[in-house]
């Protein structure tokens, strides 16, 4: 299975690269915006092509060209204004699950954010940026694609523990960002998890377990 990361150079996006680089059947492609990016992915034997987000739809189902599969897992981040997340985490998503059907891809899985399904736990201070991520998602769930939507919690920088705890009504928490990275890998080819839509935080369960059950 061909997969574009789109936003391989962020931090969950290019742990996803290298997983997928060293898994059996999967191939990767990292979607990046500069050159500078790509070369050092080429430097890892990883393809890449060069995309932006800003821009058009034809151009990102060029990107897309060739791939089974589309995983989201860009940001504005949090530098940025919000004229960013609505492009970028809003639109620019959007425009991923446009380009992917034009493309003929059906699998596609977004990095969204815990509990931006309910807007009674936003947190008032990121509520700009759930909104871009609740109506991409909404976008999404209304394509024909074959959709899994990962949000995760609190995301950490600190080495992964394969255990986490998934669902519908997961009590806040936090999870390493190797872990989303690992649950991204897991749902790909997991057909159970399309349609989907859940929260993921640190846990008990393996990774693989969880996964079996959504």
């Amino acid at each position: 299975m061909k997969v574009t990361v789109v936003g391989a150079n962020g931090q969950i996006g290019k742990q996803l690269v290298h997983f997928l680089k060293e898994e059996d059947g999967y191939t990767p492609i990292a979607m990046v915006r500069k050159e500078e990016q790509a070369d050092s992915f080429a430097e890892d034997g990883i393809e890449s092509v060069l995309a932006d987000l800003e821009g058009s739809v034809d151009a990102l189902v060029k990107a897309f060209s060739g791939s089974d599969a589309v995983v989201f897992s860009a940001g504005s981040g949090g530098s940025t204004g919000l004229d960013k997340t609505l492009l970028i985490d809003l639109d620019g998503a959007a425009k991923t699950v446009e380009a992917a059907e034009k493309a003929g891809i059906s699998r596609y899985v977004m990095v969204s954010a815990f509990q931006a399904d309910n807007r009674e736990n936003w947190n008032d201070e990121l509520r700009p940026y759930y909104v871009a991520k609740h109506y991409a998602d909404k976008v999404l769930m209304a394509s024909g694609l074959d959709y899994t939507i990962v949000r995760p919690g609190g995301l950490l920088n600190e080495s992964g523990t394969g255990k986490v705890k998934i669902g519908d009504k997961v009590e806040p928490g936090s999870i390493a960002r190797e872990d989303v990275a690992r649950v991204l890998l897991e749902v790909l080819g997991a057909k159970n998890t399309y349609g989907a839509a859940f929260d993921v935080v640190d846990g008990e369960d393996s990774i693989e377990h969880a996964v079996s059950k959504i």
